[in-house]
């Protein structure tokens, strides 16, 4: 049982006055060193199906390791479906030319997520400028020549990668909540057989899949751990963006996951992520055929420095997301930040600073919508925890329930 005192309540509501009266509207934040912000792709009739934020690596594991003479396969799980295909490879964080051998697809729709299997006789080659290998130079990403192949809305797309030479460390994005498979040799036309699970769940240099059809753009769902899909099971694509993605379909909408467990809002991360005032062009912008952009982060900058970090500084990277989304002609939608009572590095000043921030996100107007997920998933008789049907167990990670009650709670009317 949570007993909240009346003098702790009134503290909550006097510190949220005071950060509500010096945090008024200002005027947009400069971009980083000085140079305008990355506008958003001319991207016609391609829209981004599904997507993933990229890491370095990881200090053990194949991601830090990388791999020589094998193939990676890979599966995508698309929001919109389309005519025709296009995969982007990242070599972001790669610390050296990344050598791609081949690159294949496959679509699938109803083989078990959670194996490589495909049918043979539907793979397809990708090419790169018209060639089947690519190079990839250190901090860049490629994007492959346009293919003819019709894929469903709320399907799978398969991608097997074959690596000839050493990678050295691979560009990841480490909770994929995915199995990823691997396979000496060339084996991207492989059926499945010759595969075997890669330990852990990350994923590996294929960040963005486009496809042409009729979507009218894509969503951006922009976070931490929450939309990263924390605490949800493996292969099953339950986290909220996906969905939220089962609803945004209705309204021809694609879905893209910009979450990294553990990211931050004002401090880099390592395998947690760039922070996301300095990832945000890469990660939303430069996503193709974007429209808007869900804003769900700063609990990790408040709970990890247990109150260090203020709701006002929260407030201001908030406003410096919005100014660049808004240069690049997207629409932002605030998220409210979700209960974390009882977890590990809640402390008062904390929840006086998650509080406030909420405050700001509801009340301001400086974001074009507001997306209430603490209203969706807090408990009504002890509103400073998540309802316990929707905890995880850890008290800040809401599970498949709650991720569902986040994904309901979201107007469908933003997006028109």
């Amino acid at each position: 049982m949570i007993v909240v005192s009346d003098s702790w309540v009134q503290s909550l509501i006097s510190a949220i006055a005071a950060v509500v009266a010096v945090v008024q509207p200002a005027a947009p934040l400069p971009p980083e060193g000085g140079q305008p912000p990355a506008q958003v792709r001319k991207a016609g009739d391609w829209v981004g199906s599904w997507a993933t934020a990229v890491t370095e690596a990881d200090k053990t594991g194949l991601s830090a390791t990388g791999v020589a003479n094998a193939t990676l396969r890979q599966v995508t799980h698309l929001s919109v479906g389309g005519s025709s295909v296009r995969v982007r490879l990242s070599n972001r964080f790669g610390t050296r030319p990344l050598v791609v051998g081949r690159t294949t697809v496959v679509p699938r729709k109803t083989m078990p997520a959670a194996t490589p299997n495909v049918e043979i006789l539907q793979v397809l080659p990708i090419t790169f400028r018209g060639k089947g290998a690519v190079t990839i130079p250190v901090g860049a990403e490629v994007m492959s020549d346009p293919l003819a192949l019709p894929v469903a809305e709320d399907s799978d797309l398969v991608v097997s990668t074959y690596f000839p030479t050493a990678t050295g460390p691979l560009t990841q994005h480490p909770a994929g909540y995915a199995t990823a498979f691997s396979a000496y040799g060339e084996q991207t036309a492989g059926g499945g057989p010759q595969y075997r699970k890669v330990p852990g769940m990350a994923r590996f240099v294929v960040s963005e899949v486009d496809v042409r059809g009729t979507a009218r753009g894509a969503l951006v769902l922009f976070g931490d751990s929450i939309t990263d899909g924390a605490a949800t099971p493996m292969d099953k694509n339950l986290r909220y963006p996906d969905q939220l993605a089962d609803l945004l379909i209705l309204r021809g909408v694609g879905a893209l996951n910009a979450g990294i467990a553990g990211n931050r809002l004002l401090a880099n991360a390592g395998n947690s992520g760039e922070a996301a005032i300095g990832r945000f062009e890469r990660d939303v912008v430069r996503r193709t055929g974007v429209q808007g952009v869900v804003v769900l982060e700063g609990i990790n900058d408040i709970r990890l420095t247990r109150g260090a970090i203020s709701a006002t500084q929260v407030i201001a990277a908030h406003r410096q997301l919005i100014a660049r989304a808004h240069a690049a002609g997207l629409k932002a939608y605030g998220a409210t930040l979700t209960p974390y009572w009882a977890s590990p590095q809640y402390t008062v000043g904390g929840e006086i600073a998650r509080q406030a921030v909420n405050h700001w996100i509801r009340t301001s107007g400086e974001y074009e919508g507001v997306v209430d997920f603490e209203a969706a998933v807090r408990d009504p008789k002890q509103p400073l925890r998540i309802m316990p049907g929707y905890d995880s167990g850890d008290h800040l990670h809401p599970n498949a329930a709650g991720f569902s009650a986040m994904a309901r709670s979201f107007d469908l009317n933003l997006v028109g």
